[in-house]
């Protein structure tokens, strides 16, 4: 007969896989962690191919793969497939696992049977990435850009109206996306309050030119207090993936007075890099763009504080050069000591 577990539903025996992951998702994640909608769907989306790349694998349907068919080294497979076959970067190889992780961390407190196999899994490394300087766009390119949206247009202005708010208050795409005129204070000093990773909220002031813009779309666009700012022609909330598909149009045209935006490749997540840029080079404290941008880290901060290199050379013309010394140092005249080195 099966056995009643903790969740107080009725686990089998001989598959609880399914159980389990009806309660890490229903019971873990969402009403003890209480995860943002975001982490739920990329955890589910990480799932969907792993099942059906294990399926594939061990020739079954999704519907009867075990806990057994998901072991460390399956698990590994499906990270060399998701790298080399279906051409996802390292940082995508890094949040399938964070994801595959979590649920073995849950499944270890639910079935002690299932410990060892768990131990496997949570001992798969994350794989350590190139870190690379920031692609930022200069201001001229910036504004290049901003001039594409017809802005005669509905849809025009909205973009226009987007994309300057992405540069305004440096919010990631999804922040931006979720924005409502009730976030929005219109009234001086005028901000806006972001929600970001982690459900971690801030305020960005917004500039005069911003809140025109803003208040502008909403007069040609009316919105409820709670509803989606950014909408499509149908008054659906955009998409991530069809603000960048905009913008890459917008970024070709612009690449006809700023020939560099060729070599860039430009997403709406660089104007966040440009703002953190030109925050800095105006010489803006990284403690105060750390809190205008969200960043958990300082480090993080720091990463664009290396990334201009104007800042670079004004740093370089405060720098005397060193005075040239006659007489060598010490412990290039000392011949004892440099001999004794040699015996070394």
């Amino acid at each position: 007969m099966p056995r009643p577990w903790a969740g107080g539903e009725v686990m089998n025996k001989a598959n609880p896989f399914p159980n389990l992951m009806r309660a890490f998702f229903y019971e873990w994640l969402v009403e003890q962690r209480n995860a943002s909608v975001h982490t739920v769907r990329s955890y589910r989306d990480t799932w969907r191919l792993f099942l059906r790349f294990t399926a594939q694998r061990t020739k079954k349907t999704v519907a009867m793969i075990t806990l057994a068919d998901l072991t460390a080294r399956d698990v590994a497979a499906f990270l060399r497939h998701t790298e080399q076959e279906r051409g996802g970067t390292i940082g995508t190889r890094n949040c399938r696992l964070a994801a595959i992780r979590s649920f073995f961390n849950f499944v270890a407190t639910r079935d002690p049977a299932s410990v060892a196999q768990c131990a496997e899994i949570l001992n798969i490394p994350v794989k350590r990435a190139p870190v690379s300087e920031p692609c930022y766009l200069e201001p001229a390119e910036v504004a290049a850009i901003l001039a594409q949206p017809d802005r005669s247009t509905l849809e025009g202005m909205r973009d226009h109206t987007l994309l300057s708010f992405l540069y305004n208050s440096g919010a990631r795409i999804q922040e931006a996306l979720d924005l409502c005129p009730d976030m929005i204070r219109f009234e001086s000093p005028s901000c806006v309050r972001l929600t970001g990773k982690g459900r971690k909220e801030r305020i960005c002031p917004l500039w005069p030119e911003t809140v025109l813009l803003l208040k502008t779309l909403l007069e040609r666009k009316p919105r409820a207090p709670d509803q989606r700012l950014f909408v499509n022609r149908y008054g659906e909330p955009l998409s991530a993936s069809g603000v960048r598909f905009k913008l890459a149009g917008y970024v070709k045209a612009a690449a006809g007075t700023e020939p560099l935006l060729h070599t860039k490749h430009v997403t709406p997540h660089s104007f966040r890099h440009a703002t953190a840029v030109h925050l800095v080079s105006a010489g803006v404290d990284v403690t105060v763009i750390r809190s205008w941008l969200g960043h958990v880290s300082l480090d993080t901060t720091n990463h664009y504080a290396k990334a201009n290199l104007e800042t670079k050379r004004k740093a370089l013309d405060q720098v005397s050069l060193p005075a040239t010394t006659v007489q060598p140092p010490s412990w290039k005249r000392d011949a004892s000591l440099l001999a004794w080195l040699d015996t070394l």
